[in-house]
């Protein structure tokens, strides 16, 4: 990776956390496997994936945005949890 791309990577990385920390947030008070927690969990991933396409970066890179947004949906439902006691 040379060094033009890490602003456009860090970019990519902060995106899928930040978009899924609201969207955790909302789903931990939603009922479980209904459409509308589903669509919580799924609701950024075509932002990010045209975000990725956008800046270039091939399909290697989809495992660490997985993290991130992963990341964002666990840490935003545990602030709603803290929030709710």
């Amino acid at each position: 990776m040379s060094s033009d791309q890490i602003l456009p990577l860090s970019i990519l990385l902060l995106f899928a956390f930040a978009s899924n920390f609201p969207l955790g947030y909302l789903r931990e008070t939603s009922r479980k496997y209904s459409l509308y927690w589903f669509t919580l969990i799924h609701l950024s991933i075509p932002f990010i994936v045209i975000l990725r396409n956008l800046f270039g970066f091939s399909w290697q890179w989809i495992p660490l945005t997985l993290i991130c947004a992963v990341a964002g949906q666990l840490l935003g439902s545990r602030s709603k949890r803290k929030t709710l006691e």
